[in-house]
């Protein structure tokens, strides 16, 4: 199963708006700069966020994106299921009924064993992803990260923070 890279960028995202204080915001072009990525694909991940209310978007001059809600609420398959959709990763397309030997719909009346295995995969995946909290991702790095990706990490969300005067907010 290979998930696109629009999830890493969500996923770090999220974890970098963990860090930021209070009722603040972030711009998506201090998020982009801080992952070398192009500020209009990152956009499009987070609008995607913010569409299902895993991050708040603020308008205006000190306007940016945070959490919707506290990261311990959040984990990673809300933000995967974000980025990528509900859909399962395998969709089974029944191609036992294809080929140059078919028969009737009688003779498929049990469900693909291929389809029942690939779905029970899916199933422990998500639960395993239902499980990892944004928070835990944080704390651990916080933790065992490198003290000095930490620091700069701490410094650029700092940095980068746009305090908000009111608390009024706009969903994107």
């Amino acid at each position: 199963m290979k998930l696109g890279e629009g999830v890493e960028a969500a996923i770090h995202c999220a974890a970098m708006l963990a860090g930021v204080e209070g009722n603040s915001t972030m711009a998506a072009s201090a998020m982009a700069e801080a992952f070398g990525l192009s500020p209009s694909y990152l956009l499009k991940h987070l609008n995607m966020l913010s569409a299902a209310r895993i991050l708040e978007s603020v308008s205006g001059p000190a306007g940016g994106y945070r959490l919707a809600r506290p990261a311990e609420r959040i984990s990673l398959l809300d933000i995967v299921l974000a980025v990528e959709g509900r859909e399962p990763a395998f969709r089974c397309g029944e191609i036992r009924r294809n080929g140059p030997v078919t028969f009737d719909a009688s003779a498929y009346v049990k469900p693909c064993g291929i389809n029942a295995a690939m779905l029970k995969a899916e199933r422990a995946y998500r639960a395993a992803l239902a499980e990892a909290k944004l928070s835990d991702i944080v704390a651990t790095y916080a933790a065992e990260g490198d003290p000095r990706s930490l620091a700069a990490s701490c410094a650029f969300v700092e940095r980068h923070q746009r305090p908000q005067k009111s608390s009024s907010t706009k969903q994107a």
